[in-house]
């Protein structure tokens, strides 16, 4: 796995690449001493692994995330635990406040190892709220989702329903609601049909994510999830449902 390390303090970047030398599946590619000069180094290398400083002269590492369009997995390293709430509403991998301990690093390298390890299918997470490219995501595939300040790192595996909203498509995962500025129709081009299915003209559902199938009026049916959102799929799309889920 390529990494690069991002943190102001030479000292730092210096520490941390020779402690991951323990690790020879991670190949620290290269290394940023702030959040503009980071954005550079990951548009250029393509990095499955970031190690990101918080606090930096300039941006902090939450606005730098925010810039980019595509996110690789992120660990925080920090002298600061003030951070850590945040850190995780952001789905980072792990948090480790310096001076970074050998045990600790490698529990994060055992995180990276079960989250990404051979199930890395491109170099970095795709941009769900901005068309980076046409490629089709499957449940395995991670994305970056940002709703004003906050961000989040997503498996679609997790995400249970899309949901329009005006111009905007609502994403539910966990307790969770973003709003993202994209339509369903583009959603449903770049999600794999064989996991998510257009249930009717406001909703997209993760059929893994479906708890409980009922007919409903006109020969529909309604579909409960298992977060509990109901979801009701149209009479045409019924029909449709009912092929894909059968022998």
């Amino acid at each position: 796995m390529r990494a690069i390390i991002i943190d102001d303090e030479r000292l730092a970047r210096t520490e941390l690449r020779k402690l991951l030398q323990d690790f020879p599946e991670i190949e620290v590619v290269d290394e940023a001493s702030n959040a503009e000069e980071g954005v550079q180094k990951i548009d250029s290398h393509n990095p499955d692994l970031i190690f990101l400083d918080i606090q930096m002269p300039g941006k902090t590492g939450f606005e730098m995330l925010q810039e980019l369009d595509h996110a690789p997995t992120v660990v925080f390293t920090t002298a600061y635990d003030d951070y850590a709430l945040k850190a995780f509403e952001v789905n980072a991998l792990d948090y480790l406040l310096k001076p970074i301990e050998p045990k600790r690093l490698a529990d994060a390298i055992e995180k990276v190892r079960k989250v990404v390890g051979e199930q890395v299918q491109r170099s970095a997470l795709p941009f769900i709220n901005g068309a980076v490219n046409n490629s089709l995501l499957g449940e395995h595939d991670q994305v970056f989702v940002k709703d004003g300040e906050r961000c989040w790192f997503v498996r679609l595996s997790e995400v249970r329903l899309f949901e329009s909203v005006g111009n905007y498509a609502k994403v539910f995962f966990g307790i969770n609601k973003p709003l993202i500025l994209k339509s369903l129709n583009a959603l449903e081009e770049r999600l794999d049909p064989k996991v998510f299915f257009r249930a009717n003209r406001k909703h997209i559902i993760n059929l893994q994510m479906i708890e409980k199938v009922e007919s409903y009026f006109n020969g529909g049916l309604l579909l409960e999830l298992k977060g509990g959102e109901k979801v009701e799929v149209s009479r045409r799309q019924t029909v449709k449902f009912k092929e894909m889920m059968s022998l």
